[in-house]
């Protein structure tokens, strides 16, 4: 038989909490509620869910904090996460997802779109937590453990900027335009601007360094990874 995602609610009002997880038992998942950080924690703990529905706005510690917290932890590392929240702006949105959250959904929301958003995040994660090795040249990814390193040595990416370079890395040499990367990177719903992806590109190429170059600006088109370190000799590309 095949198991039935489990999903955390972490979320402090009752009466939302019940709204989501009746959706979601009718809809084949298995839900769980913690209404504060602590009593997610000892879930978590007890568990570890398929996936974590995270309130914003919590008693102690917040939302954006429980997501750094839990995404520097190298066991809750790869749960998807999405974010519910009042905080509909653009800044907040992004604050949420550099925390590490996959997907941002703003309240009110339709109980259908949240199903669909958390469909999409679970069929966008699986690849990441396939183990899968990828390395080109002298940059290497470890999908399983979320590790990447140029020449051996460690690299120190954010999760949105791992994301990114594990999309680019399993589809090198490819030209990917900016709304391709917010579809396959961020979501199928996706909410932000395009200029948003020029952003996490340049917070990508200063933690890859000296692999910065292996990211390639393709004027008028979008972006792409390539084996080829910079020689002067690109067509068509350079940096941005």
């Amino acid at each position: 038989m095949k198991k039935l995602p489990r999903v955390l609610i972490v979320e402090d009002e009752p009466a939302i909490a019940e709204l989501i997880a009746v959706n979601l038992r009718h809809n084949g998942f298995v839900p769980v509620w913690a209404e504060d950080g602590e009593a997610a924690q000892r879930e978590i703990d007890a568990v570890l869910p398929d996936l974590i529905l995270l309130d914003w706005m919590l008693p102690g510690a917040s939302g954006l904090q429980l997501a750094r917290r839990w995404r520097a932890d190298a066991r809750t590392r790869g749960v998807p996460l999405v974010m519910l929240t009042a905080r509909g702006d653009e800044p907040d949105k992004i604050a949420g997802l550099d925390a590490g959250a996959d997907d941002y959904v703003t309240k009110p929301f339709s109980t259908q779109e949240l199903l669909a958003r958390m469909r999409a995040v679970l069929r966008r994660r699986a690849p990441l937590q396939s183990g899968e090795n990828v390395i080109i040249g002298a940059l290497a990814l470890d999908a399983a453990t979320h590790r990447v390193a140029w020449q051996g040595q460690p690299l120190k990416l954010g999760p949105t900027e791992f994301r990114l370079l594990h999309y680019l890395m399993t589809h090198a040499e490819r030209v990917h335009s900016r709304a391709q990367l917010l579809d396959h990177v961020w979501g199928d719903h996706v909410f932000i601007e395009e200029r948003t992806v020029d952003v996490h590109i340049k917070r990508l190429r200063e933690a890859l360094g000296d692999a910065a170059a292996m990211v390639e600006t393709v004027r008028g088109a979008g972006y792409r990874l390539t084996a080829q370190l910079a020689q002067g000799q690109y067509t068509g590309a350079a940096r941005a």
